[in-house]
């Protein structure tokens, strides 16, 4: 299903009660599935102004690239082009507004430093593309459950990640709420990108921080997000201005597919390779947020009974981890062992261009998640934090298995340094070569004096 071309959409944007003008802005073209947030900031009404020229500059660059949007709709995905060209485009787009805002400020006085928060979605084929900058929000509200999927750009979001300072101590911050990102306040800008799998029935919800700073929690969207209609964006906005409506508040609502819709086998999936990730000891420590941002970089591939998965010898760059079914892990005609949902084999290859010690073939038909050594590389460079997250985790591994190895030979060394106690056994027995001389058990007599 192309949920691209089944889109609902509804939004409102509101003054609020204290400010007097306001410097929100959102757009939609339902044609090209793009939908975008943004809020201004800066004196006279240059807010308004940057905001305007972040949303009208994205949407006009999108719209330049209309042709590869169609081509990765429509075409089959060997010939494709890749997501990563897609979050190129649209990143190109953010930086391309970036430049706009900053050029209008230095010409005008009265606009210096001049930005905005930025907020973009769009939806083509089964995939969501976000890119994301400051502290407006994009939520995903799926099977009743909702989660955000951007991260704030604010310096209380700083402090809680560097875990310097309690929260307590954080609310005492005075410009705890200063955000440390925004699109036009410098030439360029670092975007937040993420790609995510979408399904029918699925409801994203862009919003300024008007409405994101009086939400106690992502679930309390949860019943106003499943109002149908405009009512939706319009209890929102009651939402902000009945706890107080300090700043300007913009709700756009996105729900994929025909009312009712639901796609129950791939929803199945997307949930089983987010339990399989978390509950693997590299992507243990991850939030919700983090594990999108790894499931957009790994490969679900199916493999037939006894199809070879790693064969042993040859040099390798991808992690496997079973979804469905059981694999086979063998060392020439040695069996070594069975794996089955959750486990995995060749992690070693995300670091090092080594050959492989074991040759894996499917036991009956199964699923895997593949992680490419070059996917990998690309999360480390590009999300520092969730970096630090994973080698943190993946040196837990390597010291697991290295305590592992360590136990397996000490018991080998004990083994082979045994002391030899024959003598104490049979004392009469003489020297090492007589004791090499005994008949074998089995062949003295169970008659004999000795057996008794």
């Amino acid at each position: 299903m192309n949920l691209g071309k089944s889109i609902r959409f509804y939004a409102a944007t509101d003054v609020g009660k204290v400010r007097d003008h306001n410097e929100d802005n959102f757009l939609v073209d339902k044609k090209l599935a793009l939908f975008v947030v943004a809020d201004g900031m800066g004196g006279h009404a240059a807010g308004e102004v940057a905001s305007a020229i972040a949303v009208r500059t994205v949407h006009e660059e999108m719209k330049k690239e209309r042709e590869l949007l169609v081509a990765y709709a429509t075409q089959p995905k060997v010939s494709r082009p890749l997501p990563r060209h897609i979050v190129g485009v649209l990143e190109h787009a953010v930086q391309k507004a970036c430049a706009r805002i900053h050029e209008e400020a230095q010409n005008d006085p009265a606009k210096r430093g001049m930005g905005t928060t930025l907020s973009a979605l769009i939806v083509i084929g089964q995939q969501g593309f976000i890119a994301h900058v400051g502290d407006s929000r994009i939520y995903l509200m799926r099977g009743g459950r909702v989660q955000q999927v951007t991260e704030d750009h604010t310096v209380y979001n700083e402090l809680i990640k560097r875990g310097k300072l309690s929260r307590e101590q954080i609310e005492k911050v005075a410009q705890k709420n200063a955000i440390t990102r925004a699109v036009g306040v410098y030439e360029r800008v670092e975007v937040d990108t993420l790609v995510v799998e979408v399904l029918p029935g699925d409801c994203f919800c862009l919003c300024s921080d008007g409405l994101a700073g009086y939400l106690d929690g992502p679930q309390e969207l949860g019943p106003l997000l499943a109002l149908e209609g405009n009512a939706a964006p319009k209890a929102l906005i009651d939402l902000a201005n009945d706890r107080g409506g300090k700043d300007n508040i913009t709700a756009l609502l996105v729900k994929l597919g025909e009312e009712g819709a639901v796609d129950e086998g791939r929803a199945r999936l997307l949930n089983l390779k987010r339990e399989v990730l978390a509950k693997m000891p590299i992507f243990a420590r991850l939030t919700e947020r983090e594990l999108l941002r790894v499931m957009q970089a790994v490969e679900v591939r199916a493999y037939k009974d006894r199809e070879t998965i790693i064969r042993e010898g040859t040099k390798g760059d991808e992690l496997f981890i079973v979804l469905t079914g059981k694999i086979r892990v063998s060392r020439g005609e040695q069996l070594l062992t069975f794996l089955g949902p959750g486990e995995h084999v060749g992690e070693m290859a995300l670091i090092r261009s080594v050959p492989r010690s074991a040759t894996v073939t499917a036991e009956g038909d199964a699923e895997l998640i593949a992680i490419r050594r070059a996917d990998f590389f690309e999360i480390l460079r590009k999300e520092h934090e969730l970096a630090v997250k994973m080698l943190w985790q993946f040196l837990g591994v390597l010291a697991d298995r290295l305590d592992q190895t360590s136990s397996e030979l000490r018991h080998a060394k004990a083994e082979l340094t045994a002391e030899d106690v024959s003598a104490e056994i049979f004392p009469d027995m003489g020297d090492t070569a007589e004791r090499k001389a005994l008949p074998d058990v089995a062949d003295i007599n169970e008659d004999d004096d000795a057996t008794r």
